[in-house]
């Protein structure tokens, strides 16, 4: 654990690591931040690079999310209402809807409004964590991303942009089936640790406490033996 997002701290995290376990690693899962990336060049130039399936499709959610925005904002301005209370429709599963869901975003998603076009957006993104083979997926970007900057959405075509920089690592993802959940698992129990506290005089003490409660350490060992 280190005290900062840069990529010294990153390496500094590596030497932690002996040398032939580091060597060992396959695959590395990252976020889309680069100096994470050049971060592990060094000490494990073996490691496959990953990008995170679920930082990834992240983008695409909240592009779609922005253009709901803007369009909201837009017909609000005109004395409609159409798009109010619809953000949960957009941004969940579809699967999970009740009946009632399911038929508003139908109509949602037929109404040919810009956020109806970014969820397909998005919606087509998804198939890419499907395939199981690398050529099918290098056959499926191209369509996806010229589908994409076809639909003439701002936010949309960033993420289209944003993707073909990173495809490489995106795409190692079906070699290396790999993905952060566990941590960010951790980390969702150490957000609570930092709000409960109102913030740390020392990066230690946060440490200290982090390692005490996702540890489950006793409160005092001397006496846990005893007893």
């Amino acid at each position: 654990m280190v005290a900062e997002r840069t990529q010294a701290a990153a390496e500094a995290l590596w030497e932690t690591l002996p040398e032939k376990p580091r060597r060992a690693v396959a695959a590395v899962a990252l976020d889309l931040w680069e100096p994470f990336r050049k971060a592990t060049e060094a000490p494990a130039p073996q490691a496959a690079r990953v990008h995170d399936k679920f930082h990834v499709a992240a983008h695409p959610n909240e592009a779609g999310d922005r253009v709901r925005r803007a369009a909201h904002k837009e017909l609000r301005a005109a004395g409609e209402e159409t798009l109010k209370g619809s953000r949960p429709l957009w941004l969940y599963n579809p699967m999970s809807f009740s009946p009632e869901q399911a038929a508003a975003f139908r109509a949602f998603r037929d109404s040919g409004l810009k956020v109806a076009r970014a969820w397909a957006a998005k919606a087509l993104f998804r198939r890419l964590w499907n395939y199981r083979y690398e050529g099918a997926a290098r056959r499926f970007f191209p369509e996806w991303y010229g589908w994409g900057r076809r639909r003439r959405l701002k936010p949309p075509i960033a993420v289209a942009k944003m993707v073909k920089r990173h495809w490489e690592n995106i795409l190692t993802y079906l070699r290396h089936p790999i993905a952060n959940a566990i941590t960010e698992g951790v980390n969702s129990k150490i957000q609570p640790i930092e709000y409960n506290a109102r913030g740390f005089r020392s990066f230690e003490n946060f440490r200290n406490r982090i390692l005490f409660f996702c540890g489950k350490l006793e409160p005092d060992p001397q006496r846990s033996r005893k007893s």
